[in-house]
């Protein structure tokens, strides 16, 4: 039993090293054996975290798709991705700390498969917003892009801690519990023809 903890921290360790460089190689390029071993490990900590004028710089995604079919109509046909928060009170979009080895849009895109187990098509960047922290008394400066959901993950990192649900337009007004996420849903329905056209 010893020597398998040991086989897993280790493996563990492994792959957050090599989670950086093979989160860089297309999915459809990967076996699927490593594939579902890149999408079990989940970046932690703060030492590669992005601070500007004071503020904890933020970025996320709010996952759409269409529900009949790839073919946009109308905002009704829309559907977005929420994700429960970790303390389980409430629902969100998946969103976390861009980090100083990636660009904006790798970590956006990064966030969003760690905590919600989807990949997609990335569009125009929305924001900023800024918010102090509910944990702690750190303020924050968030961006948010739209991702068309291209593929779905059985196992993503966060899979054990988060529920994810497909909600349309107005209930992710309802259940979505911070404002300024909201009034970035708002922003990609009101500025991005992808989303409401």
């Amino acid at each position: 039993m010893r020597h398998l903890s040991f086989f897993l921290s280790n493996l563990t360790n492994f792959l957050n090293f090599l989670f950086p460089f093979l989160i860089k190689i297309p999915s459809k390029s990967l076996p699927v054996q490593i594939k579902t071993m890149v999408s079990l490990a989940s970046r932690s900590g703060r030492h590669l975290q992005r601070y500007e004028q004071g503020y904890r710089l933020v970025v996320g995604c709010i996952p759409y798709r269409y529900k009949k079919s790839q073919e946009p109509s109308s905002v009704e046909e829309l559907e977005v991705l929420v994700i429960s928060a970790q303390n389980g009170q409430g629902m969100l979009f998946p969103k976390g700390g861009w980090e100083n080895d990636e660009s904006m849009e790798e970590a956006a895109k990064r966030e969003t498969e760690e905590e919600a187990g989807v990949i997609g098509v990335v569009g125009d960047k929305l924001g900023p917003w800024h918010y102090q922290s509910k944990r702690s008394c750190i303020m924050h400066k968030s961006y948010m892009y739209p991702l068309l959901v291209k593929e779905e993950l059985d196992c993503w990192p966060e899979r054990e801690n988060r529920e994810r649900r497909w909600v349309t337009i107005n209930e992710a007004r309802e259940v979505c519990h911070n404002r300024w996420m909201r009034e970035a849903l708002e922003e990609m329905v009101r500025l991005h023809p992808q989303a409401q056209s």
